[in-house]
């Protein structure tokens, strides 16, 4: 696991869980938790120490067979050049990551036919070694355009996750799953950082819900003009709402937190791709903005 945060850390918690050899590659103070006491994981169906492997030093991927790449979006690039020369033959890279275009990055950075995933999961870094998961905790893998892997490695992917009972579904078409999760972040993540409020308090406010399906329709105008077609995200973004309502998102954390945030990757992508598309994006560039601001916020 290149990225031991929330995400990596409950994916590769769970693998590890189910017997697989895991080692998680993090910062120096979770690392040595996890060495001296294990990775506790504070879920909804167990709470668990589970004994892992754990490393600050890139070269632990040596010999690995299959390599999650967890890092924030604003590393994709340096992590991936970074990467590529420690990788063995035949290894098979995921990325599990917010935004659509992280395995296009990966692959331009490096040259690594990264597989893409679109990860549904709440979870969050309660303390060094602590991972708090509160939703769902799903993937669905495609080969992304230009990716390489083929039909055996996804389903090879998908088998070593569902033992460990994580669901994982292969998509024919992952650059629609990918946006479809994208969207969701572009309305949640911002509204969830600027307000302080969970899933479910804000949809539960009629203006920011309305505030939502602004959002969501300027993102879904982009996605159609880059050629993706996309069902009816307002409904989608709502039921998820519903079943995470207790969920406060990552960008929100990393601003709690006083760390930079992804939202170049989320509403900021959205705003890129509508200049360069010629399609008005207004509440999207108010939030990216908004969160921008409270990023460089000093301490």
């Amino acid at each position: 696991m290149v990225g031991a945060g929330a995400v990596g850390c409950y994916f590769g918690g769970m693998l590890a869980r189910a017997g697989a050899p895991v080692t998680l590659i993090g910062r120096a103070t979770h690392v040595e938790a996890i060495n001296r006491d294990g990775l506790f994981i504070d879920g909804v169906k167990f709470k668990e120490h589970i004994p892992v492997s754990a490393s600050t030093e890139l070269e632990a991927v040596r010999h690995a067979d299959l390599v999650l790449f967890c890092v924030k979006t604003v590393d994709t690039e340096s992590t991936a050049k970074a990467l590529a020369p420690l990788l063995a033959s035949g290894a098979i890279v995921v990325s599990l990551q917010n935004g659509a275009d992280n395995a296009e990055r990966i692959r331009a950075a490096s040259g690594i036919p990264a597989v893409a995933a679109a990860v549904y999961v709440a979870a969050a870094m309660s303390g060094p070694g602590q991972v708090k998961h509160t939703g769902r905790g799903d993937l669905v893998v495609g080969i992304p355009e230009g990716g390489r892997a083929g039909k055996s490695e996804l389903e090879e992917i998908a088998a070593t996750f569902t033992r460990a009972g994580v669901p994982c579904r292969i998509s024919e078409n992952v650059t629609t799953e990918l946006w479809e999760k994208l969207i969701i972040n572009c309305a949640y993540n911002a509204a969830s950082a600027l307000s302080r409020a969970n899933y479910g308090r804000i949809l539960q406010d009629p203006e920011a819900a309305e505030v939502m399906k602004l959002v969501v329709n300027e993102a879904v105008a982009v996605a159609e003009a880059s050629g993706v077609r996309l069902g009816d995200m307002t409904e989608a973004v709502f039921r998820l709402g519903k079943v995470m309502s207790e969920t406060i998102s990552s960008t929100a954390q990393d601003i709690a937190r006083g760390k930079v945030t992804e939202i170049d990757s989320l509403n900021g992508f959205i705003v890129r791709k509508g200049a360069e598309l010629g399609v008005a994006t207004p509440v999207n560039l108010t939030l990216h903005a908004l969160v921008k601001l409270l990023e460089r916020a000093p301490l």
